[in-house]
């Protein structure tokens, strides 16, 4: 079996990880050979050279640019493939334009964020389009939201995406070294890209309120993540409230999941998510999480059991709850054993790649 998966995304996130995660572990189970059609000169493009996947790269300088489409139809072609994998909404437009122009193999599609799918004639047509024979949703929410606008409700299927176990934590550099973070300052980790879903503006007043309303200096906050013009946001904050010694934007990455392990605690504001891998990257590294409850994340995170929740949007909430987490080391203890336990019977790539490739046969062969 031949598989190409499509990224039509320039920056690299969880759901680009997703995909070589699953690529990897497939390739440990199966004689199925991936490829991965990226585009050309994106962060993921240059993280995939260092790997054994076989990568090809399309030109995009437009969303509907059809030389992507072109090189999903010869790839097709040139290399017999069996299915494809489609793993953003950019990159389902392409393929769906794909299908106009040549007969294509049949695709399955990874739904990775709660967004509901938007009433509109070409948008309904795109998720319901004949070749899509099953829709993978990261989360039983993802899967819940993504049902209103499906016809065919049978092709949906949740796949948790979890983390690769026993891997490498090896990174370049020491944040506190590099950013000069005194000894006796508590890391609070932080991994997004700057994009509205994350909803850095709450990670900001968060921060705000600790520092300036209720004198908590004991924290340094660390964020990890892709620049986009949001950016200039945030900065433009964290400059009004004066935030600078209490900050650091790092910026991209590689490997950016290697610095988990140098966080005390793991902290995520997002106002929209499907699952987020950092959350599962933390349970692995045992960093205690404190986050807000969206998308699937009560799913794999129960409150006071296994981390800390609030509402989306509350920075107060958040702040007070990072406190009590940071002042309460057997708490942090809990959270940090029963949460890498759960990711180890449920969660690991291992599982999702054993489902997924049970999808695939189902939609080749109609059998697991």
């Amino acid at each position: 079996m031949k598989v190409l998966h499509l990224s039509a995304v320039r920056t690299f996130g969880g759901g680009e990880n997703h995909i070589l995660n699953l690529c990897s572990e497939i390739n440990n189970i199966s004689n199925i050979e991936n490829l991965v059609l990226t585009v050309t000169n994106s962060d993921f493009s240059r993280i995939l050279e260092e790997s054994k996947i076989r990568r090809f790269n399309a030109p995009l300088s437009m969303k509907f640019d059809l030389r992507y489409t072109f090189k999903i139809i010869n790839l097709c072609k040139k290399e017999r493939v069996d299915l494809i994998h489609i793993h953003d909404t950019t990159a389902l437009t392409l393929a769906v334009m794909a299908t106009k122009l040549a007969k294509l193999p049949p695709f399955i599609f990874s739904k990775k964020t709660s967004f509901p799918i938007k009433n509109r004639k070409r948008t309904l047509y795109k998720y319901n389009h004949q070749n899509i024979k099953k829709i993978l949703c990261v989360s039983d929410e993802t899967k819940k939201i993504t049902i209103n606008g499906i016809g065919d409700a049978s092709k949906l299927v949740t796949i948790y995406h979890g983390t690769t176990v026993n891997k490498s934590s090896f990174t370049p550099f020491q944040l506190r070294e590099r950013l000069n973070i005194p000894s006796d300052k508590i890391i609070v980790g932080t991994i997004a890209n700057h994009i509205r879903a994350k909803n850095l503006k709450t990670w900001v007043k968060l921060i705000d309120y600790l520092v300036n309303e209720k004198g908590q200096k004991q924290f340094h906050f660390v964020q990890i993540g892709s620049f986009t013009k949001r950016t200039r946001i945030y900065t433009d904050m964290i400059k009004k409230y004066k935030l600078e010694n209490s900050v650091d934007l790092m910026g991209f990455l590689p490997d950016a999941s290697s610095y988990i392990p140098q966080f005390n605690i793991s902290l995520l504001t997002s106002q929209s998510e499907g699952l987020p891998q950092f959350l599962y990257e933390s349970f692995y590294h045992k960093v205690p999480v404190v986050s807000t409850n969206v998308g699937g994340i009560p799913e794999i995170i129960e409150d006071s059991e296994n981390g800390m929740l609030s509402n989306p949007y509350e920075a107060e909430c958040l702040a007070d709850k990072l406190i009590a987490l940071s002042q309460n080391r057997e708490l942090q203890q809990k959270f940090t054993d029963r949460s890498y336990k759960l990711l180890q019977e449920n969660f690991t790539t291992r599982i999702m790649a054993e489902k997924t490739l049970c999808e695939y046969k189902k939609v080749l062969y109609g059998k697991n």
